[in-house]
């Protein structure tokens, strides 16, 4: 899927990255939960530091190297843990990473990443999904498996809502709420 992100001032490629951050948080989380490894409690507070970032009237100074090194314990390696889990949980991780990075380097690319990032944990689910009961899946069958097509009509909804509308509290809280209004993942994982 493409979407003009150059079109975007960088508060509204940093709101749109947390939010679709936000759907990808409890993948995480069930990794965790199933593996027992790292703890998300650092991804929350990283997202909720940017939600606060974001608030123009009360902006938090963010330690961006502080984070860093602190996200990276928390990064899950797929060659020594092989759950399903794994890949989802490296996307979310890469996510916050970039959305990081965008922070602090307004020409980066970290939207593109975030939402290419989001979009690869469902294509995975999906290939995963549909191999179990086909041995051809292509490319069509993961385009119009219900999730695939969940999450770029979410993708889309968010970058028209985040362009349409003033960069407040308000919005990023109608944002997140947008991305949540169905209480699942971006894999369609109950939200707790």
């Amino acid at each position: 899927m493409y979407l003009p992100f150059k079109q975007l001032s960088h508060w509204q490629k940093i709101a749109f990255s947390a939010a679709i951050i936000e759907r990808m948080l409890p993948n995480y989380q069930m990794f965790s939960d199933v593996e027992s490894f790292g703890d998300v409690s650092v991804l929350r507070n990283q997202l909720d530091l940017v939600w606060q970032w974001l608030d123009k009237q009360q902006r938090v100074k963010i330690n961006y190297e502080a984070q860093f090194s602190k996200l990276e314990v928390e990064i899950p390696d797929p060659e020594k843990l092989t759950s399903f889990g794994v890949f989802p949980a490296v996307d979310t991780c890469m996510a916050l990473l970039s959305l990081l990075q965008l922070m602090q380097d307004k020409d980066s690319e970290g939207a593109e990443s975030v939402s290419r990032l989001s979009e690869n944990s469902v294509i995975y689910y999906c290939e995963l999904t549909l191999s179990q009961v086909s041995d051809n899946v292509n490319d069509d069958d993961i385009e119009n498996h219900p999730l695939m097509q969940w999450e770029l009509a979410t993708q889309e909804e968010l970058f028209g809502f985040i362009t349409d509308n003033a960069e407040t509290k308000i919005i990023c809280q109608e944002a997140k709420q947008l991305v949540l209004e169905e209480g699942m993942s971006n894999l369609g994982i109950e939200i707790v």
